[in-house]
């Protein structure tokens, strides 16, 4: 399958509640919650004014001019949060899109493009049955800790290899 990743443009930051809404993790044989759920403040802080600050960066991949995934990324205080100076992940793909190979050249682009950007590491929240655990693992994040039924991961961004990944557009 052929994709594009490129920094996300500022018409489509709303696509990023989507994105966030396909990021909720459902254990098997579970009803989806209701879209409404993106409005409670624990889920808003990762999209509400986004590309305000600095610290806000997405990417997206593309295909054929539709865009299928995005991974972003800020400091706040999320369910992955460490601290004030570490920028929190998010990732999500279309589920006709997973099993490509798309997530994993998102999260490297994006772990690149924090290093390049001077971060040193970065973290996000997964619920421990969630099958991306594996992805995370194999990009370089390693359990911080453990809350039960979610992890909390953090990749030291100094300590990755210089990437030979995906170009951003």
């Amino acid at each position: 399958m052929n994709y594009t990743i490129r920094e996300i443009k500022t018409s489509e930051y709303p696509l990023l509640d989507d994105f966030l809404y396909e990021a909720i993790y459902i254990p098997k044989g579970a009803a989806p919650p209701p879209r409404s759920i993106l409005t409670t403040p624990e889920l808003q802080v990762y999209t509400r004014r986004f590309g305000e600050s600095d610290d806000d960066k997405c990417l997206v991949a593309d295909v054929d001019g539709t865009i299928v995934g995005a991974v972003w990324t800020r400091i706040m205080d999320d369910y992955g949060h460490i601290d004030d100076h570490t920028p929190s992940l998010a990732i999500s793909l279309y589920r006709e899109y997973r099993g490509n190979g798309i997530g994993t050249a998102l999260m490297k682009a994006m772990l690149d493009s924090l290093k390049k950007s001077g971060y040193r590491r970065v973290s996000l929240s997964v619920q421990k049955e969630n099958f991306a655990v594996n992805l995370y693992r194999k990009v370089g994040f390693e359990i911080a800790a453990d809350h039960g039924e979610e992890y909390i991961m953090v990749c030291d961004l100094i300590a990755l290899p210089e990437s030979e990944g995906e170009q951003i557009m």
